[in-house]
């Protein structure tokens, strides 16, 4: 997204699970930098009822499509798309089917760059994708208990 901006692409940046709610450093340092992006979920998935969330997950879906179709970006991060994809304690196939997922990404308009990120890719997307890039933690301060570090991951 840097790069792109760096090279006078539009860049936008829509984020799945994030809540508008809260402050993340991504967002602070986007809306410095002018990019347009939006937090389009409610928070981890331990956070709120199922429902509260499949609810976010169909109005991100609606808005991803209205987004994508305008046509106004030359790439678009859909950040945390994959987590989303792969929520597996409530059921979320009936409000953001893969299968509408899919087709956004072959839709899109001719040119434009689409950036899917987070854990768990399914191989359908897999597939669809032209880089794929797999980032592993080897080791991780939360396994011994430090939550989320403000600056690094919040």
């Amino acid at each position: 997204m840097m790069r792109a901006l760096g090279r006078g692409l539009r860049p936008l940046v829509l984020q799945f699970i994030k809540s508008p709610e809260r402050s993340y450093g991504e967002r602070v340092t986007l809306d410095r930098l002018g990019v347009e992006n939006h937090q389009l979920g409610i928070g981890f998935t331990w956070t709120k009822t199922p429902e509260e969330h499949r609810r976010s997950l169909e109005a991100a879906l609606h808005f991803t499509k209205e987004k994508v179709a305008s046509e106004e970006y030359d790439l678009i991060v859909l950040d945390e798309l994959n987590n989303a994809l792969a929520i597996t304690s409530f059921p979320i196939e009936d409000v953001f089917p893969l299968e509408e997922v899919l087709s956004i990404i072959d839709k899109r308009p001719f040119g434009q760059h689409m950036v899917i990120t987070g854990r768990h890719a399914h191989p359908l997307i897999i597939e669809r994708a032209d880089l794929v890039t797999q980032m592993e933690a080897v080791k991780h301060y939360y396994d011994k208990g430090i939550p989320a570090v403000k600056g690094l991951e919040v």
